[in-house]
């Protein structure tokens, strides 16, 4: 049975959907003022891979992804470069849905936007006005009573007071308490702005993706996923906005990704050691990225090197080389009582455990390499593709430039090489022959010869 580390509950759970044989889950998504990074690259691969495991396993899954197009950061970025909201965001949303595809990543079911889900946004205020869990400020703005809401800090683990003792001196005197957080923004001068009960304005962020899932997901559905960073105090406030306003259980199961770190630093715009997935791309194939991202456990930290991303380079590279020296069997469905099999589908089943689901691709390709059967090659393509991997011909990938940072050579150039190196090998110029293997090396090139001829990789 599939279990799930619940941050809710702060241990694995078995996984047991609310409504048999079908899986509702929310993740939130970026926020589209600039390209994304790679921990934005981790939460879409991550949650992708879930989907893809919930989807093998006959589960149906609707899976929700929202995009936050109206916020702080949009209104101050539009500004700065002098073009209207509406440009900055769909710009980087196209730019979002570039770099998904690269890696990969199916698109989400749904994909509500902020800006096109005020209504909803609305309507929730609107109940905890009614039931006192939220008032309107001497500034206008509507806030959420934390104290008001029995509960809080459950997902975190903070307790009210611990919360308070540990609140900045400068408390905003228009709420009632420093814990409070907004719901809706009075408006301001020049910036974006709908009608409310509560007079013209914008909704806060919290309230965006408690509207978002309740109108697509309901008021109570499976998983709610995303980084580490918003465990507290987004999705905690996700939680007192939702079950206040309806009186039950939001979310079944909490799931949390890891950090990335750069040098043991978090990786952040604030400290200036971020790198965006386009930075990453122009160096890197795409499927090497999201190599690198499924090879850590989803929960753990996630360190980011050129180091690392070289290893995953080079280990699936073993894994196109088993399959493209034994061609898989055509057609083959994954047995489940198979060992090999077995042993993926348990390490999948245990909160996702995508390193010894790694362990086993690698242990096939062993397999495959000492056997040369063309259904274990089967088995080991099936099963990665069920991570998103191993889904191009061998040829493709092992070909493929490590991207464009300027020293790669082109396929014609290292075909023109090979032929020269085959004629000086016929004129027993072995030092010329020599020469050429050598120089290809340097530029990456690893040349295999065999008694059909010459094949090359790139390294």
């Amino acid at each position: 049975m599939l279990r799930i580390h619940n941050s809710l509950a702060r241990e694995k759970q078995a996984f047991v959907p609310i409504r048999p044989g079908e899986v509702r889950m929310y993740v939130c998504g970026m926020t589209v003022y600039d390209y994304c990074h790679v921990g934005h690259a981790r939460v879409m691969v991550v949650f992708d891979t879930v989907v893809r495991w919930l989807r093998s396993q006959q589960f149906k899954v609707t899976y929700v992804r929202n995009i936050t197009d109206i916020d702080d950061k949009i209104i101050k970025r539009a500004l700065e470069n002098g073009e209207p909201i509406d440009v900055l965001t769909g710009r980087f949303i196209e730019a979002m849905n570039e770099d998904a595809a690269r890696l990969g990543v199916m698109r989400p079911d749904h994909e509500p936007r902020a800006t096109q889900s005020i209504d909803g946004m609305l309507a929730l205020i609107g109940q905890l006005v009614d039931k006192d869990l939220a008032y309107q400020a001497p500034n206008h703005d509507v806030y959420f009573s934390v104290r008001d809401f029995d509960g809080y800090g459950k997902l975190s683990g903070k307790s009210i007071e611990d919360l308070r003792a540990g609140e900045r001196v400068d408390v905003d005197p228009n709420k009632r308490d420093a814990l409070d957080f907004v719901l809706w923004k009075s408006a301001k001068p020049g910036e974006p702005q709908w009608p409310s009960p509560w007079g013209p304005g914008r909704p806060g962020w919290h309230i965006e993706c408690s509207a978002m899932s309740e109108a697509l997901l309901g008021t109570h559905f499976d998983i709610h996923g995303g980084g580490q960073d918003l465990q507290f105090p987004h999705h905690e406030n996700e939680i007192a906005q939702s079950e206040g306003a309806h009186g039950h259980a939001f979310v079944n199961y909490w799931m949390h990704n890891g950090f990335v770190r750069v040098d043991d630093e978090k990786m952040s715009k604030s400290l200036g050691n971020f790198f965006t997935v386009r930075d990453v791309l122009a160096k890197y194939d795409a499927e090497v990225v999201r190599f690198f991202i499924i090879r850590a456990h989803y929960r753990s930290p996630l360190n980011y090197s050129d180091q690392h991303l070289d290893d995953a380079r080079s280990g699936l590279t073993r894994l196109y080389t088993a399959l493209k020296n034994v061609a898989p069997a055509a057609n083959a469905a994954i047995d489940w009582n198979d060992p090999a099999a077995a042993k993926f589908k348990a390490a999948m089943d245990d909160d996702f455990n995508t390193p010894e689901a790694c362990a086993v691709l690698f242990d096939l390709a062993s397999e495959v390499n000492r056997t040369a059967s063309a259904e274990r090659a089967a088995l080991l393509k099936a099963l990665a593709g069920l991570l998103g991997l191993l889904e191009r011909e061998p040829d493709a990938f092992l070909k493929s430039a490590p991207g464009t940072d300027g020293v790669s050579i082109a396929d014609a150039d290292i075909e023109a090489r090979i032929a020269a190196r085959a004629a000086a090998k016929k004129a027993k110029n072995f030092a010329e022959a020599d020469r050429i293997r050598a120089e290809l090396d340097a530029a990456g090139i690893l040349l295999e010869d065999s008694p059909a001829g010459t094949t090359w990789r790139r390294k």
